[in-house]
């Protein structure tokens, strides 16, 4: 186990951040100033209401976790309503229970309307070794900003027995296709709303 710094942001005291640098260099500057609030030390006993586990997931995958205090998930914790693609590959991914389940790898754009339409996710396996890549429907993910990542409903044991779609060197598919991969997600398919 590693020691935590939890920080509180100066323009919005219900949002809080977990990160492994003392400095706070990490953590996202749109929503400081940030100030120190205490160090949680490895030996110490974990009193936060956001897990240790989802801690160090945030922290693995984004360098920082984001926390709100007494607010809702509708609230924004950030004041820019958009984000980098960069800064979403590598996001963690949490099952119903808030279990990490997964990491975004690349994010699947339809030219046309510019609208996200997939997210490749990567899971299992240790450092790249074993790991497995699943192409699920963006809108199968929520951002969670208690877990500082994506929340869905999908298990990791529905994830083991999805189809797998696409791959760095596949022709993306046809509608029929990627119409099974919306299926077995019982996900409503991207085009039927353009």
């Amino acid at each position: 186990m590693r020691t935590y710094y939890l920080f509180r942001s100066e323009n919005d005291p219900q949002l809080q951040a977990f990160t492994d640098d003392a400095a706070g260099s990490k953590l996202p500057a749109e929503n400081g100033p940030w100030t120190l609030v205490r160090p949680v030390f490895a030996d110490e006993d974990w009193t936060h209401t956001t897990t240790r586990d989802v801690v160090a997931a945030g922290v693995a995958a984004n360098g920082f976790l984001l926390v709100t205090g007494q607010g809702t998930r509708d609230q924004p914790t950030s004041s820019k309503p958009v984000i980098e693609s960069d800064r979403v590959e590598g996001t963690g991914v949490f099952d119903p229970k808030g279990t990490h389940i997964g990491t975004i790898n690349r994010l699947i754009i339809e030219k046309v309307s510019g609208r996200v339409t997939y997210a490749v996710m990567t899971f299992g396996g240790f450092l790249g070794i074993g790991s497995h890549e699943h192409t699920i429907p963006w809108d199968k993910l929520d951002y969670d900003t208690r877990l500082g990542g994506y929340r869905t409903d999908i298990t990791e044991e529905q994830l083991r027995g999805a189809p797998s779609v696409f791959s760095d060197r596949e022709v993306w598919p046809d509608r029929t296709r990627e119409k099974e991969v919306h299926d077995y997600w019982r996900s409503s398919p991207y085009w039927s709303g353009l």
